[in-house]
């Protein structure tokens, strides 16, 4: 009898184990994800008790089996963590609290997944634990939501893309099926928005995603290349693709995938998700990694003028950028394409530099070097990071990867661990989105993979409109180097391309602020000296902003039409707003301020003319009290840039 009574025990153990419903909340019980293991392994999402996620599933499938298919369930755990922790390049704070609920998920077959509930958000991973190697045919990343959505999204129909790409809003279900999306990408249901991307990506395809109707997406991936032939300078045409999607080592985690998961826009710009879920930095000395903000000449196509020298890619002009670059205090300056002699050599300098020469006039100066590469010229001459250390450079940007199969991400990594160990730092362009690389190798300050600036050249594509979804989304999970810093501005309708007088579509208020929005290790001054040197008042501004920041705090924003973000360095407070082609009257309190000190604020807003004159702004200082209100108000394309400061 006690054996039958036993056996009965068991059994309904089992079957709880299998059947039931799995919960898991976030720690302030805001989000609730509900997990199914039957015939697949499923979940949803409720958010604040109502449903936003459902009838969504993952599964790994494998040359020869599918995991999550009829998954056997063995265990499950439940933990809870709380730890803090501070970024080597802390780009919103100096330190990130880590806090979520955990499950996890062991089956049958050496596999496991792992959720976690965060108070902004959830992710997932698969994990496994097989002695050999594995190949991964295809990811399922289903995911459908409880009502109809509308996409912001990256539209693209090659995996061939560097994801300068500008940004489409349309309902899911009209979205083009023959194309997909690069990751992030942001639902919206009208009351809740979602933002998804991965984190933790090594040796893996980078996510890409199509719509399936107005509620639901599905996840496709890049092939493996086989076989490459030659595509210029700067690229391979890929011959031959294998029919999976990975091959990579047995025992491992994968990728997390994870949704940002809120009612306030604000919360979608301030999360930490990507740093939170990544590997911690894996270098032992990180004292030599110094973000910081850098000249860049190509914007301009080193045209200087009001000097006494035939400007152009030669010794004189780098003199001349370097004695900028000295005079404010800016750390570095970016020798784009044309320092080189070819761009297949990157050992042999353009005739015109004595770069040995350069190196060392910079470091009379106080400022360092960083060359351009193509990715081509790298990977076929990989000992450059060793010859680089040797010359004294100081950074490399590499360009024109426009891919995201798994050699190329494992190329980003080859890249990220070559240099940090000898000492050089890297800014990714022709890039696809961060997703963790930079958390493990802080030398890794930067990631073009957006539409910058440098599309205004011949497109004028860099349009306020477009900026104000890159807080929400691009700058959201990691350092963007939009190279920002045009001192002529226009509306779009009188902006003229020109690549001798650049300018930027936008208020000069609107420039300025994106050094306080915008995020990156590497901070551009992208226009011509002479323009910087003609106002050295609003230059000494540009350059008094840090790039590293304590705290930051995102006051009032909305998708697509404006954001207000705080950001604090020491003592010092930086507020910066911009604005989409409306205008804008925003009331901000400054109560994040200290009470009982009196502060100090100096202010570049947009002028009374403003709306037709995009060049006008006026520059005030006055004394300021904490929990004061902030008038800001933005024309059309406009901006709001500020500093505050205690004052004895």
């Amino acid at each position: 009898m006690k054996k039958n009574l036993l056996l009965v025990f068991l059994l309904l153990q089992s079957a709880m184990l299998f059947a039931a419903t799995i919960d898991l909340s976030s720690p302030d019980k805001r989000i609730k994800v509900a997990i199914n293991v039957k015939d697949r392994i499923s979940y949803g999402v409720t958010f604040n008790g109502n449903p936003f996620i459902a009838e969504s599933y993952l599964q790994l499938n494998l040359s020869n089996e599918k995991l999550g298919a009829n998954a056997k369930l063995l265990k499950k755990t439940l933990s809870t963590v709380n730890v803090n922790s501070n970024p080597v390049v802390p780009l919103k704070n100096a330190t990130v609290n880590n806090h979520y609920n955990l499950l996890r998920l062991d089956f049958k077959g050496n596999f496991s997944v792992e959720f976690r509930a965060y108070n902004d958000g959830i992710a997932y991973r698969f994990i496994t634990n097989r002695q050999d190697s594995i190949t991964v045919t295809n990811e399922d990343v289903h995911i459908g939501f409880s009502d109809p959505v509308k996409a912001s999204y990256l539209e693209t129909g090659s995996f061939k893309t560097s994801y300068e790409i500008l940004y489409r809003q349309n309902e899911l279900g009209k979205l083009n099926k023959e194309k997909m999306s690069v990751l992030p990408i942001l639902f919206d249901n009208g009351k809740y928005k979602a933002l998804l991307s991965e984190a933790d990506l090594y040796d893996y395809p980078c996510l890409f995603v199509k719509a399936s109707d107005d509620k639901t997406i599905n996840a496709v991936f890049p092939k493996v290349p086989l076989a490459f032939g030659e595509d210029g300078d700067r690229s391979q045409k890929i011959l031959k693709e294998g029919d999976y999607i990975a091959r990579t080592s047995g025992k491992r985690s994968f990728p997390w995938r994870f949704m940002v998961i809120t009612d306030q826009d604000a919360q979608l710009a301030a999360n930490q998700m990507v740093y939170k879920l990544s590997t911690p930095n894996q270098l032992k000395d990180v004292n030599w990694i110094k973000p910081g903000q850098v000249t860049w000449e190509w914007w301009h196509n080193a045209y200087v003028y009001g000097v006494d020298f035939k400007s152009g890619y030669n010794q004189d002009t780098y003199k001349y950028y370097i004695d900028f670059a000295s005079k404010f205090g800016i750390p570095y300056i970016i020798m784009d394409e044309g320092w080189a002699k070819t761009t297949l050599n990157p050992f042999e300098p353009n005739p015109t530099i004595n770069l040995q020469e350069l190196i060392a006039y910079g470091k009379q100066k106080n400022v360092k070097i960083v060359l351009w590469f193509t990715w081509l010229a790298v990977e076929n001459n990989f000992n450059i990071f060793e010859t680089l250390e040797k010359w004294g450079i100081a950074g490399m940007k590499i360009d024109f990867m426009d891919r995201s199969d798994q050699w190329m991400v494992n190329y980003y990594t080859r890249v990220a661990k070559e240099a940090a160990k000898h000492h050089i730092l890297v800014d990714f362009h022709g890039a696809f989105k961060p997703a963790g690389l930079e958390v493990a190798y802080p030398n890794v300050l930067s990631y073009e993979g957006v539409i910058g600036m440098e599309q205004n050249i011949g497109g004028g594509l860099a349009t306020p409109n477009n900026n104000l979804f890159l807080p929400f989304l691009r700058n959201a999970v990691g350092a963007m180097d939009y190279t920002p810093g045009a001192m002529r501005s226009a509306h779009k309708q009188d902006y003229k391309p020109s690549w001798v007088n650049t300018m930027s579509i936008g208020t000069r208020a609107h420039q300025l602020a994106m050094y306080i929005v915008f995020e990156s290790g590497f901070q551009m001054l992208a226009d011509n000296p002479f323009n910087y040197l003609k106002e050295p008042e609003t230059t000494a501004f540009i350059t008094s902003i840090p790039v590293t920041w304590d705290e930051t705090k995102v006051l009032d924003a909305r998708v697509g039409e404006y954001i207000v973000t705080a950001k604090r360095k020491g003592e010092k407070w930086f507020i910066g707003a911009m604005g989409n082609d409306q205008k804008h009257d925003l009331k901000v309190k400054t109560d994040f301020l200290k009470p009982n000190v009196n502060y100090k604020i100096t202010l570049i807003k947009d002028g009374i003319n403003a709306d037709f004159q995009a060049m006008d702004f006026k520059r005030i200082e006055q004394s300021l009290k904490a929990g004061s209100t902030l008038d800001i108000n933005m024309v059309k394309d406009g901006g709001f840039a500020a500093v505050i400061e205690p004052v004895n």
